[in-house]
């Protein structure tokens, strides 16, 4: 009883706390736009009459770095909104009284390059909590990005949408006409948006907006102003096609393959807030390698989702952190039924994707629905017997459909709570899962504090047994003023397993980490930016109650008077770690010593043609000649506005580094081992104009790991050396990787690309550490080239209807 009046009382006072503070008063500018019936020619002149009488949005605040001081008069910026029943329109004269120095280095679509920055951020339901944002530089590039409180900005996110930007002898113009279908916003007869206005001048790295943005505050999308004067139009049909068609010729010294797709992508707009997606014929044959490397340890290598369909509008389905994209057509891994007699051949290296749906959007009333659906296809390989000669399929993948909902309210402007579901439904007798989770994320209204937490519970059907798990965590934090802190708990059971839709490496363990910063929010005589952050980690395991993790650690990031970039930190783990994970065996684990680090970053100003970033580290342990340390140095270079190049190079070497090499029934083993990695990579690009391009990618990348002794792992976490265990069990793995790619943009929404790549990787026990050596047998006879071409138009039905 008394445990129930406690939790009752502790929901009364968040609750209070939470929902009882008064408003700010934000003084809210207010812009009117102007109604028309002639036709705008979006040509960056701004010389139709309608632009005269328009309402001049001015007198601009700067965000960054000196907040609140008004904008320069030698940078005077009005801004005229224009409208109409398709689209909105906007005029911007950004004036410079040293038109000769502004940045205009020419880039790709959401790239925003060393370029001067106009943007306009639009919210159609005026709640504080989504911004459809859309940007031009000096070189009349694009940008564009999906904003929201919780998620900040996803540049996946792209719209159609066309505008023009030209350089003047005052300074610079922008012209833009933003259809309807790229917004989202209510029926109502009369519309009150939020909306905001952002410059951006590049080589003095200051930044404006129109409404004023307290930095002290933060909560951006909620400070924004006030458009009013739009009446009578209608949210028009969301309907688009983009059907498409790929070729590829891949070459290698076994195969020489040409193969060709057709396909369609669909977008419907289900009402004024909600968007079906669609895939018909799937295609990814273009997007980007994966970095992999030498994967040591005792969990999976998490790679990026490359995917547009898998990437684009996707704040609502990362809630939780319960969804991995990459799960979907992944290698198969599951276990093999083969007999003693048999070997498999033809392993597939993908499983194909059916088609996938996502639906997604927010209503008025801040309610947000998200439902993705993917259907992979059957997928199988060929167990051979030799003595008879006979082949016969396996099932290394069944038919599987890949589900994910969720129900995300949001309310006060500031605040959320969630529900999300994802689910993995495999044909047959096979694994079958489900994870529920409970998310929240609670804010003053003078968002000065902040409360977040979740409660997840993880279910798997398997063949051989249920069972079932929990995630749960709470953390609080002060979000507002120059001193900052959080404070949070997580708590993880031994059997949560999300990992047929998710990702999660470690179980069965409970943490508390803590951070306390400070900021400066307005330039000092030797810096415009400051941070300095101390923070504190444990982990506990939740059987024995030893430590599995600790951490303490400052860090400073700091920009100076001439923007370049420092920063710093130190690291301490004063105590012994105990690692139930390495091991590979339930109940076991390996003790590490306690270690101290340290590490600094310097990143000069990328205005200047020539930049560099460098960034040095090292650990040490109290073992004796046990560390590792490593250095990256990036130089860059902008021959021009138009061609660009940046490599990097990273060595890392570790030194008696203990890991896991083999198991029988009685003993499992560990090496001590020296190990080295190389990666050198280049990325390089020439634009033509802001809609054609040629990038370049470049990455080659090589890791071996030499054992110096064999080891026995005791029950207690300590170490014995073997002399009896004799197999070789060094690592030495490469890999390459070259894109280089053309793009032209030559319609909105469309686009051309060609792209040839080639690769190769090799993997032996033998190390050769000669680098010429190596990357020689890399790339001789080894390497698999493919030419690909595709195309995509971008067809708007309410443009169709009119051709028809």
């Amino acid at each position: 009883m008394h445990k129930n009046l406690n939790i009752s009382f502790l929901l009364f006072l968040i609750t209070h706390f939470f929902y009882s503070q008064e408003i700010v008063n934000s003084n809210k500018k207010t812009v009117s736009a102007t109604r028309i019936k002639s036709q705008i020619n979006i040509d960056g002149n701004l010389d139709e009459s309608e632009w005269e009488n328009a309402e001049i949005a001015t007198d601009f605040f700067m965000l960054d770095p000196d907040n609140g001081k008004s904008i320069p008069d030698e940078l005077k910026t009005d801004v005229r909104i224009l409208y109409d029943d398709d689209a909105i329109y906007v005029g911007a004269i950004l004036k410079d009284s040293e038109p000769n120095l502004i940045l205009k280095e020419i880039t790709e679509r959401d790239n925003f390059g060393t370029a001067d920055l106009f943007g306009v951020l639009l919210n159609g339901y005026n709640d504080g909590q989504q911004e459809f944002q859309f940007y031009v530089n000096a070189a009349n590039g694009q940008a564009d990005c999906n904003f929201t409180s919780q998620n900040g900005e996803d540049y996946t996110w792209n719209a159609i949408w066309t505008s023009k930007a030209k350089i003047t002898s005052e300074g610079w113009v922008v012209e833009m006409k933003i259809p309807y279908a790229a917004l989202r916003f209510s029926n109502e007869k009369k519309q009150t948006w939020g909306i905001n206005f952002f410059r951006e001048v590049r080589r003095k790295r200051q930044k404006f907006t129109w409404n004023f943005i307290d930095a002290k505050i933060g909560a951006f999308s909620q400070q924004a102003g006030i458009l009013t004067g739009i009446e009578n139009i209608k949210p028009p049909t969301r309907l688009f096609f983009i059907p498409y068609a790929s070729g590829y010729h891949n070459v290698n010294k076994l195969d020489n393959e040409l193969t060709g797709k057709l396909g369609l992508d669909i977008k419907y707009g289900i009402n004024d807030a909600f968007t079906l997606d669609a895939i018909l014929v799937p295609d990814f044959g273009q997007t980007k390698f994966d970095n992999v490397v030498l994967n040591l340890g005792p969990f999976e290598q998490q790679f990026n989702e490359n995917r547009p369909f898998f990437t684009e509008g996707t704040d609502l389905f990362s809630k939780g952190n319960l969804l991995y994209t990459r799960r979907i057509g992944q290698v198969p891994n599951v276990t093999i039924d083969v007999r003693d007699d048999e070997e498999i051949k033809d392993f597939p290296s993908t499983i194909n994707l059916l088609n996938a749906i996502k639906i997604s959007g927010r209503d008025k009333d801040g309610l947000g629905i998200g439902f993705l659906n993917a259907i992979t296809e059957k997928t199988k390989a060929s167990a051979y017997n030799e003595a008879e000669n006979k082949h016969r399929d396996v099932v290394v993948a069944p038919l599987t459909n890949y589900n994910v909902t969720v129900l995300d309210q949001r309310f006060n402007q500031n605040s959320s709570v969630t529900l999300i579901n994802t689910n993995v439904t495999r044909d047959g007798s096979f694994r079958d899962a489900n994870v529920t989770g409970v998310l929240f994320d609670l804010n003053t209204k003078k968002n000065t504090f902040n409360a977040s937490g979740d409660m997840k519970m993880s279910s798997v059907y398997d063949v051989e047994k249920n069972y079932s798990g929990y995630n749960t965590s709470l953390y609080l934090a002060e979000t507002a003023g120059k001193v900052r802190f959080s404070s949070g708990v997580n708590y993880i059971s031994k059997e949560y397993d999300p990992n047929d839709l998710g990702i999660n490496f470690q179980t069965n363990y409970t943490s508390w980490s803590n951070n306390v910063n400070y900021r400066i929010l307005n330039p000092t005589k030797i810096f415009n930016t400051f941070r300095i952050n101390l923070n504190s980690y444990f982990e506990y395991n939740n059987v024995s109650g030893k430590i599995q993790s600790n951490n303490f650690n400052v860090n400073f990031s700091s920009t100076n008077k001439k923007n370049h970039y420092f920063g710093g930190g130190i690291d301490y783990s004063p105590f012994k770690n105990y690692d139930y994970y390495e091991a590979r065996q339930d109940g076991r684990f390996v003790i590490y010593p306690d270690t101290y680090g340290s590490w600094v970053y310097f990143s000069s100003n990328y205005n200047y043609k020539f930049a560099l970033d460098i960034n040095p580290y090292f650990t040490n342990t109290s073992e004796k000649d046990r560390y590792d340390y490593g250095i990256t140095i990036g130089p860059r270079y902008r021959f021009s506005d138009r061609l660009s190049i940046v490599y990097s190079f990273d060595i890392y070497k570790q030194f008696n580094n203990v890991g896991f090499i083999d198991s029988d029934a009685s003993e499992i083993y560990l090496a001590k081992r020296n190990r080295e990695t190389y990666t050198n990579s280049i990325t390089g690009k020439y634009s033509i104009n802001s809609n054609m391009n040629f990038n370049l990618s470049v990455r080659h990348y090589w890791s071996y790991a030499e054992n110096n002794s064999i080891h026995t792992l005791n029950n207690d976490g300590t170490l014995t050396e073997n002399n009896t265990y004799s197999e070789n069990k060094n690592s030495n793995f490469s890999t390459w990787n070259l894109d280089l790619s053309y793009s032209w943009w030559f319609a909105p929404g469309s686009q051309l690309s060609v792209l040839y790549r080639n690769n190769a990787n090799t993997f032996d026990r033998n190390i050769n550490k000669d680098f010429g050596s190596n990357f020689s047998n890399l790339v001789s006879d080894n390497l698999n080239h493919i030419l690909s071409v595709s195309l995509r138009y971008y067809i708007d039905y309410n443009q169709a209807k009119n051709w028809l």
